[in-house]
């Protein structure tokens, strides 16, 4: 497992996807880490060797669709489904709510792995979840290139990610870089409010 590590952050730091600072994330937190795994997955190549380790991880998993929250988990998803050789579709917002569209279906007792590029609080994953689930498909774990949860933060299902890091995260008030004035940057693809 270590080398498999050593291979992940390597990759990331190589493609500039693990970056230190001071970051305004999407749930309204400050960190001194963020994690672009766009940078990553502009990179089928190196994509693939990463997200083979969370396929290798998913063989003993019974499931029969990947399905990724829209815009981080679309690419995610192709390349799960690819490398397990199931189905791959995405869920996509519609007026502020998480929806299946384009024809894609989820039929009554479909077993789906949620797939994600970084996982912080879930909640895009439980939003899919909850569209499974009402469509009676069964969720039954959750994959992620990045599993950045903070200690404390559960989620109810199993997590498979390629890595597992842990990032120091700040409410504002709290938050050290803007004690010493540094300014932040906001690298998130959720309106932050």
């Amino acid at each position: 497992m270590e080398n498999t590590d050593n291979m992940v952050i390597d990759t990331l730091k190589e493609v500039e996807a693990l970056l230190e600072g001071h970051f305004l994330l999407s749930s309204g937190k400050h960190s001194n880490r963020y994690c672009q795994c766009a940078k990553l997955l502009q990179y089928p190549d190196k994509a693939a060797k990463v997200l083979k380790v969370v396929a290798d991880k998913l063989k003993d998993v019974d499931f029969n669709l990947v399905v990724g929250p829209a815009m981080g988990g679309v690419v995610v998803s192709y390349e799960l489904a690819r490398q397990t050789g199931k189905p791959g579709i995405f869920a996509e917002r519609e007026n502020g709510e998480m929806t299946i569209r384009r024809g894609f279906q989820i039929n009554k007792g479909d077993k789906i792995i949620i797939s994600e590029d970084v996982v912080t609080t879930g909640k895009s994953s439980l939003e899919v979840a909850k569209v499974i689930e009402g469509l009676g498909g069964e969720v039954v774990g959750i994959s992620c290139i990045v599993d950045r949860r903070a200690e404390g933060v559960a989620i109810p299902y199993p997590i498979y990610s390629a890595i597992k890091l842990n990032i120091n995260v700040y409410e504002k008030e709290n938050c050290p870089m803007c004690k010493e004035g540094t300014p932040y940057i906001k690298p998130g693809s959720r309106n932050i409010k």
